[in-house]
């Protein structure tokens, strides 16, 4: 049984979070909280093994609430509650950074209450499971699921490595905080473009862009239809569009698509990796980052199968293994490496 502490101030929220969560067998609400400073003390009394805070309340809100659960529960899974607005995009990116494990959006749907518990249920359930997970492997006495699959042969092994001329990235949780370590880890001059899929909606991506590019050597956009890909910037796919490369005269261009979503998302990794391997062929260097589900894994295949190599972030730095580990597990990862190993890799072979 998952035991989930429920925090915000309104109580039909309350309600209605609870109702959702509870139509799984598997989650029990244990306690619910109306601001930050009842949250503290319900998490010190209850030991839940997960927190959903809201962002804006009264007495201690969620910002403060989450640093102090991060100095005295540093694993402890906190999902953050916002709201599909400019200055909610803002709190939520700035959770995020102060270590939120991840972040849903408050029910949107104005018909039945049945319909926005089906949201927040949706929304909600597969984040918990898969981030409490993480949490009990690596609590204190617990054992752990043992070493990470090797690397398999995957079709570019043994060829002859071609020089890479685009970076591509992926991630999900946890991904805001790690493309905030790795990007600022890249030179200005980076040889070639850097593309990157990270789920988010629409908003958040365009604030995100704009944070990431304060903090870089590289130049980062929100990408735009019809953008031409240029060495030194990256370009983050828009929330609610996925991201695609076509050829053309100068090397390849964005193209913005509407297609239905993928893996569940749009924008999703697999549209942006088989995309550019179609442009690029062996010349793609992609990367996996932490993520829940399996986005990237056939997207990745594309990439392999046309000789261009792909790289994943390992267990034990990403915050959910699922789409790194599923690259993994497929055989598709020339290396698997530490998140604070990434930036030096990347750089050595793209020098090459």
């Amino acid at each position: 049984m998952i035991r989930v502490l429920v925090v915000d101030d309104s109580a039909p929220v309350r309600r209605l979070v609870t109702l959702a969560l509870e139509i799984d067998p598997d989650i029990q609400v244990v306690g619910r909280a109306v601001d930050g400073r009842d949250a503290l003390a319900q998490v010190k009394a209850l030991k839940p093994d997960v927190v959903t805070l809201d962002i804006e309340m009264p007495v201690v809100d969620g910002l403060q609430a989450l640093a102090r659960l991060r100095e005295r529960y540093p694993r402890l899974p906190v999902i953050m509650f916002s709201t599909l607005t400019a200055r909610g995009a803002a709190k939520t990116l700035e959770a995020l950074t102060l270590g939120a494990s991840d972040f849903v959006l408050k029910p949107t749907t104005t018909g039945s209450v049945a319909e926005s518990v089906r949201e927040v249920h949706d929304q909600l359930v597969p984040r918990i499971k898969g981030l409490v997970g993480v949490y009990r492997m690596f609590a204190p006495g617990s054992t752990h699921a043992g070493p990470q699959p090797a690397p398999l042969t995957s079709p570019a092994d043994g060829a002859p490595a071609a020089t890479p001329e685009v970076l591509l990235v992926g991630a999900s949780t946890g991904g805001p905080d790690a493309l905030t370590q790795l990007l600022p880890a890249l030179p200005g001059d980076l040889a070639v473009p850097v593309v990157v899929v990270q789920h988010m909606p629409p908003v958040f991506t365009t604030m995100f862009a704009a944070r990431l590019d304060r903090v870089c050597a590289l130049q980062v956009h929100e990408a735009g239809e019809g953008d031409v890909l240029r060495p030194g910037h990256v370009y983050v796919a828009p929330g609610g569009r996925h991201l695609s490369l076509v050829a053309c005269a100068e090397g390849a261009r964005t193209a913005l698509l509407d297609t239905p979503p993928e893996n569940f998302c749009r924008p999703a990794v697999d549209v942006l990796f088989r995309s550019a391997a179609a442009v690029y062929g062996p010349r793609v260097l992609a990367l996996v980052m932490t993520g829940m589900g399996h986005d990237g894994a056939a997207g990745s295949h594309a990439v392999a199968l046309r000789s261009g190599r792909v790289l994943a972030q390992d267990q034990a730095s990403s915050v959910v293994w699922g789409m790194p580990g599923a690259v993994v597990h497929a055989g598709l990862a020339t290396e698997v490496l530490a998140l604070d190993e990434l930036a030096p890799r990347l750089v050595e072979l793209l020098a090459r």
